[in-house]
């Protein structure tokens, strides 16, 4: 799964540990998202999108082995 998220947080000017607050998460969860290491779960992942006012889907995006 790929994401926008680093380019989101840029937008918005917004750090890791920030967003982190807003959707009440750790920050190594936020970096571990934004690595491809972790995908969030549907709640996580609809918390994120609601922080910059997008859809899910212009955030997260499938690759085509998922």
């Amino acid at each position: 799964m790929n994401n926008s998220l680093k380019v989101e947080r840029a937008i918005k000017n917004l750090t890791q540990a920030q967003l982190a607050e807003l959707v009440q998460v750790s920050r190594q969860s936020i970096n571990a998202i934004e690595s491809g290491k972790y995908v969030p779960s549907t709640t996580l992942a609809l918390k994120i999108s609601r922080v910059f006012s997008k859809s899910v889907n212009e955030i997260f995006q499938l690759e085509e082995n998922d």
